[in-house]
């Protein structure tokens, strides 16, 4: 009996997966499908990032890529779950924004948040409920794999790391962006 019960059951196929470049605009990562509200964007799939769901499978997003638009979304926590709800369990997500001490966060009118690298910490489940914030509406639950700055204004750029460590929390303008890598964990 057991045997034919188990015989009985459906496997649910998994998704295919893609890697997905999040509003990829004009410069849409080669091998990656690109999504973009702009019609005159590379993107591959047209669709506002601000309205959930986005048009993709839960779990059906291998490696996803993200440069320069958190800092635009008036729903990070929403864009966060969404984004989430799409990863496939174990998949990274490369996240690229201005440092939030750099004029490059504040110069775009279109810019609503600045955000400081200490963060992306509220989306780790593990991180909410040691911090007793597991009220928030974060579903989400991603680990920080990497995170590290790109672009160092002169005279950073030839500094010492210890130099560049004090500075970044000392002075403005030392990093340009901030680069995040997190990954799903479901």
């Amino acid at each position: 009996m057991a045997t034919q019960a188990k015989s009985s059951r459906r496997s649910k196929a998994r998704p295919k997966t893609i890697k997905l470049d999040i509003a990829c605009g004009q410069n849409k990562q080669e091998g990656f499908t690109g999504v973009d509200v702009a019609p005159t964007s590379q993107a591959d799939v047209i669709h506002d990032l601000t309205q959930f769901p986005w048009p993709f499978e839960e779990n059906s997003v291998e490696e996803a890529f993200c440069s320069h638009y958190v800092e635009h979304t008036p729903d990070l926590i929403g864009f966060m779950n969404e984004l989430w709800r799409i990863m496939a369990p174990g998949a990274q997500v490369r996240i690229v924004h201005p440092h939030s001490r750099s004029d490059r966060a504040f110069q775009d009118p279109t810019h609503v948040r600045f955000i400081p690298e200490t963060g992306w910490a509220y989306f780790a489940r593990d991180w909410r409920e040691a911090n007793k914030l597991d009220h928030y509406p974060i579903i989400c639950d991603f680990g920080i794999v990497n995170m590290f700055y790109s672009g160092w204004n002169p005279p950073w750029e030839s500094r010492s790391e210890a130099a560049r460590q004090f500075a970044l929390t000392h002075y403005w303008n030392v990093a340009l962006d901030v680069v995040v890598d997190l990954q799903a964990r479901k």
